[in-house]
């Protein structure tokens, strides 16, 4: 036999099925870090996308769900930045989108840089709202505007919705109130409320209209809205006005309305999930192509509905160039930001 037709021959062998590489995730399980304790949406979401994520990936790994919460999420994505081997087996499932603030104001407590993550995809865009008891005398923003003594809100740390958006109201339309910070989670809010050590807090519509106790507050008109901050009225807020109503109406200046814009940012990236920096980008591409994948099987779209989840899918690309133009701002709203946020 001659020696090229040895080496053809060769060459077909090493190709065949017996050669064939093993997918990297093959016997592996992936370990997937929630900022939040079990049973908050973010845990919730996490666990439903995992649930179906892995008969996409070749190789078809397990998946474990570990909680990590503390900080308002930010023991959870420190640790994924500092502490976690860039190997695509640990990743963040979901966190609250708007720790970039943290970073922008120069927080010492902040380990991460934003942009740098190695993100995968989001199941949802979504607006926020805030509730307010409804024997409170808050019943609108005018009220709190006027009010003598400013409504108490409750809040898990200084950069989140729950934190900054009472903030914002007070920045853009005149509306004060008095944030009192330290619940370990949201449902620890809630349950504020509910004693009545606080009036009212300020998170996701999504999250409001997918889980107790909301379900049995809307039934009992326990609570009522006072703002959202989506571009138009959510369907099921028709009578809520969005903050840029209540811009135009208390006629907000461009200052005001810029610094909306930076803490608004958030809205774009859901509950998003992500890797820590320098990912191998065949790991990268298998996660968000799986993750894509996940976003539209049926099975999965079925659960979604029958949960009553926000669903608008962002794709690991786009998350990457948001992180990159919030965590890019120049000093002056950096600066506006640092007096905002308290820093």
């Amino acid at each position: 036999m001659s020696t090229f037709v040895w080496l053809v021959l060769s060459a077909l062998l090493l190709s065949g099925p017996a050669f064939a590489q093993t997918p990297f995730y093959q016997g592996k399980t992936v370990r997937v870090i929630v900022g939040t304790p079990p049973g908050n949406l973010y845990d919730l979401w996490a666990r439903l996308i995992v649930e179906h994520m892995g008969k996409n990936i070749p190789g078809n790994p397990s998946f474990v769900v570990q909680n990590m919460p503390g900080a308002g999420h930010v023991v959870a994505v420190n640790y994924l930045y500092s502490n976690a081997k860039p190997d695509g087996l640990t990743i963040i499932g979901s966190v609250i989108p708007s720790l970039y603030l943290n970073q922008l104001i120069g927080r010492p407590e902040i380990q991460f840089d934003w942009s740098k993550f190695s993100w995968i995809g989001s199941p949802a865009r979504g607006a926020s709202q805030m509730y307010m008891r409804s024997d409170s005398p808050y019943k609108t923003i005018e009220d709190v505007r006027t009010a003598k003594e400013p409504p108490k809100c409750g809040a898990t740390g200084v950069t989140g919705p729950d934190s900054y958006l009472p903030k914002l109201l007070h920045e853009t339309v005149g509306a004060r109130f008095n944030i009192v910070t330290g619940y370990p989670g949201g449902t620890d809010i809630d349950l504020g409320v509910e004693r009545g050590e606080i009036h009212c807090r300020a998170f996701t519509i999504e999250a409001f209209f997918g889980r107790e106790p909301y379900h049995t507050w809307r039934k009992n008109g326990f609570v009522h809205h006072i703002f959202q901050t989506g571009k138009k009225r959510d369907a099921r807020l028709p009578q809520t006005p969005t903050i840029y109503e209540l811009m135009d109406h208390y006629k907000t200046g461009s200052a005001g309305r810029g610094l909306a814009t930076v803490l608004l940012g958030a809205d774009g990236m859901g509950r998003p999930m992500f890797g820590p920096p320098g990912m191998p980008a065949d790991r990268l591409k298998v996660l968000r192509d799986a993750y894509d994948k996940t976003m539209n099987d049926e099975t999965f779209r079925a659960e979604v509905k029958r949960r009553n989840y926000e669903f608008d899918p962002v794709g690991g690309d786009d998350l990457q160039a948001l992180s990159k133009e919030l965590t890019s701002q120049p000093p002056e709203v950096i600066d506006r930001l640092k007096k905002v946020l308290g820093n």
